[in-house]
């Protein structure tokens, strides 16, 4: 199979990597099991990186993949937390819930933050701390602003870049897919791993993703995509792209037919306004005491339903 190396990490993957979020209670809601099931097809099939998050719930689905597998694979986890000891908490909990000695990857979830280095000083201090201390190999951070990957190539303390990118531009905070890019590859150049995020723009490209998936996989600077599946097929499909930029047409028309949306169960909504706390996108806001959604600049990340104290939000 391909191998990409993930900057100057010696971490060799293959170039699609499994992105759980869709399969936890943020979007699809599936369980463990059949989660687990899906990843460990993903890693027969070759896929050898998998990212994940405290905030998505999908250790169990990782923890169950993994169980009994013996071939390579590469963990990148995130703590959206705003101080070391929440962030310390974090990395103890992926340890626990992965069943993990050391966790490869461990990224500040900044998908709001411009300057990790100010903004999250003390999360990233905390993070080089359990580096020393063996239970982190390598610090990242992800983010959805141009800004955070300008100022990372000046700090080599981050090893692996986790940026938005995709063909529109879409979810991207302070500029343009084409500045992003330019942005992206100045980490690469620096010696960073990149690998992308949002590349279908969280299910909204769908309707163009064999264009979109390519618009991101070319860039300079990607040495890998994190897509979220749901499905064999989804997995056979990109792993064939990815492997040999191979793209069955019967497949992929019927992949693209699909659509996804945000759902708010308004009927039972209480306009707390937490959920327009949290997204990135400026794409919610009150409307007669209720949660509305602005499709148009949505993009289906799932985050604002963690906000939400009745569980009333979800992908669909």
């Amino acid at each position: 199979m391909k191998r990409v190396q993930l900057g100057a990490t010696g971490i060799g993957i293959f170039p699609l990597i499994y992105g759980t979020l869709p399969l936890g209670p943020l979007q699809a809601g599936i369980t463990p099991r059949e989660g687990g099931r899906l990843i460990r097809h993903a890693l027969e099939q070759g896929v050898t990186m998998l990212d994940t998050a405290a905030l998505y719930g999908t250790y169990p689905h990782v923890r169950e993949g993994l169980d009994g597998w013996r071939g390579e694979v590469t963990i990148a986890t995130k703590t959206h937390a705003a101080d070391a000891a929440t962030a310390r908490a974090h990395v103890e909990q992926a340890l626990r819930e992965l069943g993990r000695e050391r966790l490869d990857i461990v990224h500040i979830h900044g998908a709001r933050v411009a300057d990790p280095f100010t903004e999250r000083a003390e999360v990233l201090e905390a993070l080089l701390t359990m580096k020393q201390e063996g239970k982190i190999a390598h610090v990242g951070f992800s983010s959805h602003y141009i800004e955070a990957f300008r100022k990372a190539v000046s700090h080599p303390e981050f090893e692996v870049v986790h940026p938005l990118i995709n063909k529109n531009g879409m979810g991207i905070l302070d500029g343009t897919a084409a500045e992003m890019a330019v942005a992206i590859a100045a980490c690469a150049r620096s010696g960073q791993g990149v690998y992308a995020m949002k590349a279908l723009a969280g299910g909204n490209l769908i309707a163009e993703a064999r264009q979109s998936m390519a618009f991101v996989a070319g860039l300079e600077g990607i040495h890998g995509v994190a897509v979220g599946m749901l499905s064999e097929q989804e997995i056979d499909a990109n792993v064939a792209f990815f492997e040999r930029e191979v793209m069955d047409e019967a497949v992929w028309q019927g992949l693209e037919s699909r659509s996804r949306k945000l759902l708010i169960m308004e009927q039972f909504c209480k306009g707390c306004g937490k959920c327009i706390e949290i997204c990135g996108s400026k794409a919610l806001s009150l409307v007669g005491g209720k949660a509305v959604v602005d499709e148009a600049a949505c993009v289906l990340c799932g985050y604002c339903g963690s906000g939400c104290p009745e569980f009333f939000i979800r992908v669909v």
